[in-house]
């Protein structure tokens, strides 16, 4: 799963810099936890700001399935669209 919480900033002509001000934390130790592995406190924090819930903060749901005549994984991916 990916997050995609920089493009529903950008979808609501979000900054990150006025996101990190929202949270009261610094533009850098933003954008470090964006491209790092945030925890589920952090990604509760984010989904409230946002007005969101957190699996809003994802936006692929995958599944992997053995193909019945060669064995081979399919990945299957459906995209959900940005939370308003």
């Amino acid at each position: 799963m990916a997050l995609i919480v920089k493009d529903i900033l950008k979808s609501r002509g979000i900054s990150i810099k006025d996101f990190a001000e929202q949270l009261g934390i610094n533009r850098v130790n933003l954008s470090n936890q964006l491209n790092g592995n945030p925890t589920l406190e952090t990604l509760e924090k984010w989904a409230s700001a946002l007005g969101v819930s957190v699996p809003d903060l994802f936006n692929d749901k995958t599944s992997v399935i053995n193909c019945p005549n060669c064995g081979s994984e399919i990945v299957i991916s459906i995209k959900t669209p940005l939370p308003k």
